[in-house]
């Protein structure tokens, strides 16, 4: 919902990012790995109780996330490949804060519902990725991008709550879990209307 609507607010200092970066002379996929090297840092930061830089490097990695596709779309050199390496290091890093914060609170029903969350995006995510590759609608980035209640923005809302917030995890657990089931099920009607 956020990136739908607010990434207009972010935009231009993406773009100078990314044209900087293009001047430097770095591709779109070299930041997408480096995004991905930021992203796992964040996880190890977060094992080590340093929650709260964690939380600003996963941050990090998330903006240089944005300002990838952004360079690749400015210099004319989108491609699937750069497109699967970048979803897929997303799911990395946010395996790796699950990872991180189930090593530091083994409780079994902690762990349950770690496990219920990465079922819930697993099911979001294969809604999302399915109907962006039979849909022929058009979007700026290579495939067709489905908005919902959460997005990138608001997934990285809800992983710094339960690294800042780790006394509360299994609340902030269950909002996830439940902000996933329902932008899963959204996206699941939307793709049933354009679809059938």
């Amino acid at each position: 919902m956020l990136d739908t609507h607010g990434r207009a607010l972010v935009q231009p200092s993406i773009q100078a990012t990314a044209q900087f970066f293009i001047n430097k002379g770095l591709s779109a996929n070299q930041v997408t790995v480096i995004a991905f090297l930021v992203g796992i840092s964040a996880s190890v930061l977060i094992y080590f109780n340093q929650a709260i830089i964690g939380v600003l490097v996963l941050w990090l990695s998330g903006f240089l996330d944005a300002v990838d596709g952004s360079m690749a779309r400015q210099s004319k050199t989108t491609s699937g490949w750069g497109t699967v390496l970048d979803v897929t290091f997303d799911r990395v890093v946010e395996a790796g804060i699950l990872i991180a914060l189930a090593l530091k609170h083994p409780d079994v029903q902690i762990l349950f519902l770690f496990l219920v969350l990465a079922i819930s995006i697993i099911f979001t995510m294969t809604i999302f990725l399915t109907v962006g590759a039979v849909s022929d609608k058009q979007s700026a980035k290579s495939f067709y991008y489905q908005p919902g209640l959460a997005e990138r923005t608001e997934g990285f809302i809800l992983f710094s709550l339960l690294a800042l917030f780790q006394s509360q995890l299994i609340l902030w657990t269950i909002v996830f879990i439940i902000v996933e089931i329902l932008t899963g099920l959204q996206r699941l009607l939307e793709a049933y209307r354009i679809l059938k």
